[in-house]
């Protein structure tokens, strides 16, 4: 049976948002699986050691929104581009701070990529926009699917290229600004609709009826809260892993493994949220969030860092695909820039939260004790799942 050219169109685009989504994660991947060891040689103070990984987070923060309004108005093609180039200047800099030794210059440099994270985070919205309704869920875990290549390559390469120079790292950052040239050219690829005239004219309820919707609420806390929690203990690993007299090719393993969890189930959490729903899907994220915690408190061998964070990878992906799938439900045409920057402002707030703790937390309290910590936080977003569950079951036998 032959496809509508729509169709095919709309497939083809999907297929180079997957790709700018790997590249994206090669940078991602190999930012983390080395900024808190880099943290750890330059500081005298280690619980300051994540510092790089939380400006990175507030960097992608403070951007979310000025990045998803301007897309709004230049198109997506340009955005990504745009946010190319900034994650060329940022890789540059980090090598040039690692040559000085100058932690502070190395931090301001992990912001300015996370500019670069800001545009990309846009690649899961951009697949929703040019997908056909009943196609949206899927294009939207396909597109995240892409990170697998990404979860791979990152940190392989950024060991790879670790001791190019006398600096160690130093090389990694070049060779990630050129990952991020080659996710220019793809970008350059991707056809995706121009805005609507009500696009770029904005406009809608006022953000703030917007965010106080129950399903809005429910996708942020999934978005907002997987995503931190994952981040908090991801970022923790490496340092964690050092503690224990793991080598870092073993930390890299375990991030390498951990992406790839994250994003493998793109190939049918699509298909998972058409069949259940997303609010089920988050719930499973939940339980999957659970089982990290039980496999990180059992033992601290590589087998046990392996498996928590492949546990850890699912369930984020289950948590933040459903809630991203959610987020779709709570905005007109008009509205969609602004909620989807105020959504993606929510998430990276937390993360910049997760990602200054985790330094902190693994340093004086310990890999167990921050494990434990999440447990009430993973109850959070289960509940708020089964109440907004209750919530429509209501709402549909209400009387007319």
């Amino acid at each position: 049976m032959l496809l509508p050219s729509s169709m095919e169109t709309s497939r083809r685009d999907i297929f180079l948002l997957g790709c700018c989504q790997a590249l994206l994660l090669v940078n991602t991947a190999g930012l983390i699986s080395m900024t808190g060891l880099i943290g750890y040689g330059l500081v005298a103070d280690k619980s300051f050691a994540t510092l790089g990984a939380t400006t990175y987070v507030l960097g992608s923060a403070l951007a979310t929104m000025p990045a998803s309004l301007w897309m709004a108005r230049v198109g997506r093609r340009r955005g990504f581009m745009a946010g190319s180039m900034i994650g060329v200047a940022g890789s540059v800099l980090a090598a040039f701070s690692l040559w000085l030794q100058s932690f502070p210059l190395f931090c301001v440099s992990t912001a300015i990529i996370g500019v670069y994270t800001a545009f990309g985070l846009q690649y899961r919205f951009a697949a929703a926009e040019i997908a056909s309704p009943a196609f949206k869920a899927k294009a939207i875990s396909l597109v995240l699917a892409g990170g697998i290549a990404g979860g791979v390559i990152g940190p392989e390469s950024t060991r790879f290229a670790r001791d190019w120079f006398p600096m160690p790292f130093l090389g990694s950052f070049l060779l990630l600004a050129g990952v991020a040239v080659l996710a220019m050219a793809v970008q350059s690829m991707v056809n995706v609709p121009k805005p609507s005239a009500a696009e770029r004219a904005g406009g809608g309820r006022p953000l703030a009826a917007i965010v106080r919707q129950p399903v809005f609420i429910v996708a942020a806390l999934a978005g907002g809260l997987g995503y931190g929690l994952m981040n908090l203990l991801m970022v923790a690993t490496p340092l964690a892993m050092s503690f224990c007299s793991h080598p870092y090719s073993a930390a890299a393993l375990v991030i390498e493994w951990h992406v790839v969890a994250m994003y493998a189930p793109g190939f049918f959490t699509g298909s998972l949220i058409g069949r259940f729903g997303a609010l089920k899907v988050i719930l499973a994220g939940t339980a999957l969030m659970g089982g990290c915690v039980w496999t990180a408190l059992s033992g601290n061998s590589v087998a046990h860092f392996v498996a928590a964070l492949m546990f850890l990878g699912v369930g984020w992906n289950f948590m933040y695909t459903g809630g991203t799938m959610l987020l779709t439900e709570s905005y007109r045409p008009a509205e969609k820039a602004k909620t989807q920057g105020a959504n993606d402002c929510i998430v990276f707030s937390v993360m910049g939260i997760s990602s200054f703790s985790s330094g902190v937390l693994v340093s004086a309290a310990g890999w167990e004790r921050m494990n434990a910590a999440a447990i009430p936080v993973i109850a959070v977003v289960a509940l708020a799942s089964l109440w907004f569950m209750w919530y429509r079951q209501s709402a549909r036998a209400a009387p007319v």
